[in-house]
């Protein structure tokens, strides 16, 4: 496998819509072996997440760390084509980062609770009730197929810090605040 070159925030690539992968293009094996260096890059930049466009691909194709605590711990989902529904009305603000934009981390509102219906690598539909973090992620993932970044969705930037202060100033309260959705690992 290969570590692929993360695309950073001012490249074309972050702000155009994906494509939709066809069916017919899933057991490709240049697909198969973009998921397999998708995980390994997100692994290696410490990432609960990495979307397709991050890594010049301008397809409709994401992996994900689907634990509740954000450590990035256990098996990658990989997600083709998702689509997502709002699971209610309560929105919280979190703590995001993002591998395109390096160092940096801000609050940002998202719905808590969502169902999102994608296809796996074998091309299978599958669908997935998250909450809190997972649901997190899967908003911001999705959100990098539409040519969204994290910063788009903070309403304000008066949280927006750089990691070490993040670290020194913020990271303690968010991990110690239950009530809020907190995640401190890029996406």
């Amino acid at each position: 496998m290969s570590i692929l070159k993360v695309a950073r925030m001012g490249h074309p690539v972050l702000r155009a819509k994906a494509r939709p992968l066809e069916k017919s293009e899933i057991k490709n094996p240049a697909l198969q072996l973009l998921i397999d260096d998708m995980v390994d890059t997100m692994y290696e930049y410490s990432g609960v997440g990495l979307a397709a466009p991050q890594v010049h691909e301008s397809v409709r194709l994401f992996v994900a760390m689907l634990d509740e605590d954000g450590r990035g711990e256990g098996e990658a989902t990989v997600f083709i084509n998702p689509e997502i529904a709002p699971g209610g009305d309560t929105v919280v603000e979190g703590w995001e980062g993002c591998l395109s934009i390096p160092d940096v981390r801000g609050r940002v509102p998202r719905v808590q609770q969502l169902t999102v219906s994608a296809l796996d690598r074998d091309g299978k539909r599958f669908d997935l009730v998250l909450e809190g973090f997972p649901a997190r992620v899967v908003q911001h993932e999705t959100d990098h197929l539409d040519g969204v970044l994290f910063l788009d969705r903070m309403t304000t930037l008066a949280s927006l810090t750089y990691l070490d202060e993040y670290s020194r100033y913020h990271a303690r309260r968010a991990d110690a605040d239950d009530d809020d959705d907190e995640g401190d690992e890029e996406e």
